[in-house]
């Protein structure tokens, strides 16, 4: 078998499956219980100080 045949083969059925895979683990990653809270607080980053840049102390996590 021609190694292209055999690689073309394997990527039609094997890798589909592990990409679809890798896919829903993804979604279920961001959905997931208390993820909210996380994408919110990043979400608000550029609004936590709007009169002056942060110091050193409080960029800091």
């Amino acid at each position: 078998m021609e190694e292209y045949t055999l690689l073309r083969q394997f990527a039609d059925s094997w890798m589909l499956l592990v990409l679809f895979v890798f896919f829903v683990g993804i979604i279920v990653w961001v959905f997931r219980p208390g993820a909210s809270k996380e994408y919110k607080d990043t979400a608000n980053i550029p609004f936590r100080h709007e009169d002056k840049p942060a110091t050193s102390k409080e960029a800091r996590p």
